[in-house]
């Protein structure tokens, strides 16, 4: 089935967002289609992790509308930082973390709930990790964590800031396998990203330019050459 005929998982309407008094998005009106995986690209300053973090709630539009149509928060995996790294936590902790959102910080895990983080961190690949600390961990090996804690969380629309950012091509391949595999079970996944072969990859595109849209739809018909020249160009 076509994106363009899937129901939106998210609509914004006339959207503007910013930071302290910096306006970044301006009039963006889009959709992001349901079960579907779509690519974030632009260059750097474009709009993506703002788009995101209203998405996720943790940005507030300072005008137009987002709509959800779907039961579940959304999962949101920023970007890779040193905190995460920082933090004395194991690999099974993290992802534990993802339970939150239903459970709270201060309430035991259920058996479901430790099925759920087992089943995540297979996903990923990472459960022999699962005693290591964070700080421990390889790049890759984190940022798998931090994605497997997204996954536990079970919702319906799996945000993610540039998750392959600094990682090898083995690490961003095994993670866009997982996305890809959760897009075919139902999960609308959205993910920010400056590679531009990952983003071809992808059932939608919304490629953005100073806070606008500049172009949304397939990415064959997205990511031309047209439409990149004197907007975007990949590293080397």
């Amino acid at each position: 089935m076509s994106t363009t005929d899937r129901r939106p998982r998210v609509g914004v309407t006339e959207l503007a967002a910013g930071y302290a008094g910096r306006t970044v998005l301006s009039q963006l009106t889009a959709q992001i289609p349901e079960m579907a995986t779509t690519a974030l690209v632009g260059p750097n300053g474009s709009g993506k992790s703002t788009l995101l973090g209203v998405i996720a709630g943790v940005i507030r539009p300072t005008a137009g509308s987002v709509h959800h149509h779907g039961t579940r928060r959304p999962a949101f995996v920023p970007q890779r930082g040193t905190d995460a790294a920082a933090l004395p936590l194991t690999v099974r902790q993290t992802v534990e973390m993802g339970r939150w959102a239903d459970r709270g910080p201060w309430r035991r895990l259920t058996r479901r709930d430790r099925v759920v983080v087992d089943a995540a961190l297979e996903r990923l690949g990472i459960a022999p990790l699962a005693g290591r600390q964070l700080a421990e961990l390889s790049g890759g090996q984190r940022q798998r964590a931090l994605v497997a804690q997204g996954v536990a969380q079970e919702s319906d629309l799996l945000l993610l800031d540039e998750p392959g950012t600094g990682l090898d091509l083995d690490a961003r391949r095994q993670i866009d396998a997982v996305l890809t595999e959760l897009a075919s079970e139902g999960v609308t996944v959205v993910q920010a990203t400056h590679d531009l072969e990952a983003a071809r990859r992808a059932e939608h595109c919304l490629l953005l330019s100073d806070g606008l849209l500049f172009a949304q739809g397939p990415p064959a018909e997205v990511l031309t050459e047209r439409t990149l020249a004197g907007l975007w160009q990949p590293a080397g």
